[in-house]
């Protein structure tokens, strides 16, 4: 049981890369781009929908003898109630309590004894429960994971215990950490701390503390149901064999009414435009600089695409911005540009880095500011766009041989209220952005929208006094 910041394409690649190769929103992008001729679906996957609303996904692979199922729900920490934040993830630890037919506890233990792996995370806009098996062994790991789904037991008696588990996982993730914790403020510092946007997955703790089990029994009521969820299934299983199983154990499950996302638009200005923070047990300074921008399904989809290309010729590692301005020229040890497009809502346009030990931030701080006020004034070159289409594209597509990446891709994007095609074609996507939408996207985020800069320094180290 995980918080996941982001399940997305560009996370689902990264951790597929380190995997075994066995081991209701209106869909955007109904439509592949114009496609070249050698271009192909990345996954070749089916879908279909069944009569109570649950959207299937299979995405065939006869290799090995392995399936993946994993069941996507259309809701995460995004849809916690104020003053309840963490709801979702404590949700998901109680979905592990027991059924009508599996014992409290038993759910992992079965898949253990059957040689599998079963696991399940939050992130601010999906849950998901998944479990990776040999292919003989699929009825019946979607027979429990049906028969949570029509009705977890959330025992009372068990409400306390697992409060206290969430409570120390917080504390050991986020409030041991002092990175972990100025994280969170940085992200409460632009969006606002009691914001869908602001608040953290795994929820204050003052909200964990005031969860009640009436909350969690209202969150799986209203968000919940099979027309909120997606089951996609990848691995050695054919389409006639799969339409079986899922009608014999999902179709049974009634419909009910889904309580739609409604997520507030962002505010026209951060709650605090610079956060600075001295800690006495860090030791080397981080900067963070995250501005509003659009994303798929929010503002601009063109914007969001444009913006995938400007964040790797920014800050995609060696060849990119700042990695030249920064890192080459010894002013940063680290620098960074980050993404996310397919999030649920306004998404961060997130700049990093990590000056070296005898440069002082406030000389790294306007070295970034001179990088960034070059790249809006004069844009990217033809060249350098080309170069980082041609690598995301190229480098990602190597990373898609695991087993973990099809499920996580298409049950994601599609929770999002994303189609099939925007995973299936995303790389023509990305040839599609023109050099003219990559300036105006950058323009947008960097010349305008809200913005936050943060320091985490070390005691004793002064603040950067930022732009007048």
């Amino acid at each position: 049981m995980q918080v996941m910041p982001s399940m997305t394409r560009r996370t689902t690649i990264a951790a597929a890369a380190a995997l075994p190769a066995t081991l209701v929103a209106p869909a955007l992008h109904a439509s592949p781009p114009a496609a070249s001729p050698g271009d192909r679906p990345l996954f070749g996957a089916s879908a279909w929908t069944l009569p109570n609303g649950l959207r299937v996904v299979l995405a065939e692979s006869r290799r090995v003898p392995v399936v993946a199922h994993y069941l996507f729900y259309a809701a995460g920490a995004g849809e916690d109630a104020p003053g309840k934040s963490g709801t979702a993830h404590f949700l998901e630890h109680m979905m592990f309590k027991g059924s009508s037919k599996v014992a409290p506890g038993a759910f992992s233990l079965v898949v253990a004894r059957e040689g599998g792996q079963d696991n399940a995370f939050t992130s601010r806009d999906v849950t998901a429960y998944h479990q990776t098996v040999e292919a003989s062994r699929l009825p019946l790991v979607m027979g429990m994971e049906a028969d949570r789904f029509a009705g977890p037991l959330l025992p009372p008696e068990t409400i306390e215990p697992e409060r206290s588990v969430i409570l120390e996982e917080r504390r050991q993730r986020t409030d041991s950490s002092p990175r972990a914790r100025f994280y969170e403020a940085f992200e409460a510092a632009l969006f606002g701390p009691e914001s869908w946007r602001g608040r953290p997955i795994i929820g204050w703790e003052s909200d964990i503390r005031a969860i009640e089990r009436d909350d969690l029994q209202t969150f799986y009521s209203r968000r919940y149901a099979p027309g909120n969820a997606v089951l996609v299934v990848a691995g050695d299983v054919t389409e006639a064999r799969l339409r079986a199983l899922v009608e014999e154990h999902y179709g049974s499950i009634p419909a009910r009414p889904v309580t739609p996302r409604d997520r507030a638009a962002p505010a026209a200005a951060p709650t605090e435009a610079r956060l600075i923070r001295h800690d006495p047990n860090v030791r080397e300074a981080s900067f963070l600089r995250s501005a509003m921008a659009p994303t798929l399904t929010w503002g601009s989809p063109q914007a969001a695409w444009a913006l995938e290309a400007v964040a790797h010729l920014l800050g995609g590692g060696q060849g990119s911005r700042m990695h030249r301005a920064l890192v080459e020229t010894g002013l940063a040890t680290s620098a960074g540009a980050g993404f996310d497009s397919e999030a649920v809502g306004v998404g961060a346009f997130m700049l990093s880095a990590t000056p070296r030990p005898d440069v002082a931030p406030e000389r790294l701080e306007v070295a970034i500011d001179a990088l960034i006020d070059r790249l809006v004034q004069e844009g990217p070159s033809e060249a350098e766009l080309a170069r980082s289409i041609r690598q995301m594209t190229a480098g990602a597509l190597l990373a898609l041989d695991g087993l973990g990446a099809a499920p996580r891709l298409l049950g994601s994007a599609l929770a999002c209220g994303l189609s099939l095609e925007t995973v299936e074609y995303w790389p023509a996507h990305l040839r599609a952005v023109t050099l003219a939408q990559a300036t105006a996207a950058l323009r947008g985020v960097f010349a305008g929208a809200p913005t936050t800069t943060g320091w985490l320094l070390p005691e004793g180290v002064p603040a950067p006094r930022g732009r007048a």
